[in-house]
């Protein structure tokens, strides 16, 4: 059964800057062994994770790239990179661990997807919008205070 785990930012430096939870979730991921695909909602957001995921931590590497862009060797295959950032322009198949920082609920198959959630509660009526259609999809649902 396919799985939405929605994090819900809560921290002040998640709410200062809700892509460094992305960054975070991303680690975890590598750790695990996961490659993610992260649905940025456009280009600007793809560009600023692809920032912060070589500076959020002095510690960490996230191998990771946006879709749709020749890496910077000139070789190699763009689904080489464990994290996998797709602005919307960009078509690449999903892959078992999805990412979506875009306005609507994923569609296709997948195993698990993670949705974050905005700490301003204004803006968290889609994302209870996009529990229940998930819900409707017979997804297993769970939500993390972060």
């Amino acid at each position: 059964m396919p799985r939405a785990d929605f994090y819900l930012i809560a921290k002040p430096r998640f709410r200062d800057e809700p892509l460094l939870l992305v960054c975070e979730l991303a680690k975890k991921a590598l750790a695990a062994g996961q490659p993610m695909l992260v649905l940025a909602r456009d280009a600007a957001q793809a560009e600023r994770l692809d920032d912060l995921l070589w500076s959020f931590e002095p510690d960490a590497y996230v191998p990771h790239q946006i879709a749709g862009l020749e890496p910077e060797d000139g070789g190699g295959e763009e689904e080489e990179a464990d994290v996998l950032i797709a602005p919307p322009e960009a078509d690449v198949p999903l892959r078992p661990l999805v990412l979506n920082l875009r306005d609507a609920a994923v569609e296709g198959a997948f195993d698990r997807v993670l949705e974050v959630v905005p700490a301003d509660p204004s803006a968290r009526e889609p994302l209870r919008a996009r529990w229940t259609q998930y819900k409707a999809r017979g997804f297993d649902l769970n939500k993390y205070d972060m």
